[in-house]
């Protein structure tokens, strides 16, 4: 298991495949900073614009969120060090009624030209059980199963069972989960389980804070500190089973 900055390193050649922009920041910016910050090479995909994003449509109607949250990515990105990126194109909230062969193969194409070392997305699950994010698991796991190069790993993002004591209660009252989620992983389980330095998890937060659409309301009602230690940790794991590519979709 990699639990310190300096196995990061191991992982390589980093893709990774998100539904939303934030969706990177928020579960491996801080792996990102690191790898950037050893030479790897990091390349990240946004399925779509995540024009829907808002509790105010009105303030926020869909294209105008959605060339904010375009311009908001790349500031944090930049934050981060990444500077490949590439958009999916699809509609907020619609990933589930897309052609599921015609994302596999859009995928397939971007891990052609990438041959990473590591794939970086969600579990099945969806962390948060959005089926956007479901959608683009399965994409993913389909592409990595036609198209990664030998020896490439695939790991989903998960949250660490060791993070309940400290924050359940918070978690709970934020209401970004549904009942029954997050589904926690215990630490035998996990590939990954990093706790970010102060450096590199001030660096995740101001990325995250570039993203103001989705994080200026949060981070003011938390304050920066207990903000910056809610996010100062993220885990990814194994899929527990490795069906193929038909199975997956």
């Amino acid at each position: 298991m990699i639990t310190f900055a300096s196995g990061v390193v191991e992982l390589g050649t980093i893709l990774g495949i998100w539904a939303h922009p934030d969706d990177e920041a928020y579960l491996s910016g801080g792996l990102m900073a690191l790898a950037r910050d050893n030479g790897q090479r990091v390349v990240c995909v946004t399925a779509t614009r995540g024009e829907l994003g808002t509790p105010g449509p009105v303030a926020w109607p869909p294209h105008r969120l959605a060339a904010e949250r375009t311009h908001e990515l790349a500031r944090s990105l930049d934050i981060l060090g990444v500077h490949e990126h590439h958009w999916l194109a699809y509609r907020d909230g619609e990933c589930p009624e897309a052609s599921t062969s015609d994302a596999v193969a859009h995928l397939c194409e971007v891990i052609d030209r990438v041959r990473p070392d590591t794939v970086l997305t969600f579990g099945p699950d969806g962390l948060t059980a959005h089926p956007d994010h479901q959608t683009v698991s399965a994409w993913t796991g389909a592409a990595f199963d036609q198209a990664a190069p030998p020896g490439a790993r695939l790991l989903h993002s998960t949250l660490a069972e060791r993070r309940a004591p400290r924050w359940s209660a918070l978690t709970e009252s934020l209401g970004i989960y549904p009942p029954g989620y997050p589904i926690l992983t215990p630490a035998d389980q996990l590939a990954v389980d990093l706790v970010l330095d102060p450096d590199v998890a001030a660096r995740k937060v101001r990325a995250l804070a570039a993203q103001a659409t989705q994080t200026e309301g949060l981070i003011a009602a938390l304050g920066v500190d207990c903000y910056t230690a809610w996010v100062g940790d993220e885990s990814f794991a194994e899929p527990a089973l490795h069906p193929t590519a038909a199975e997956r979709v």
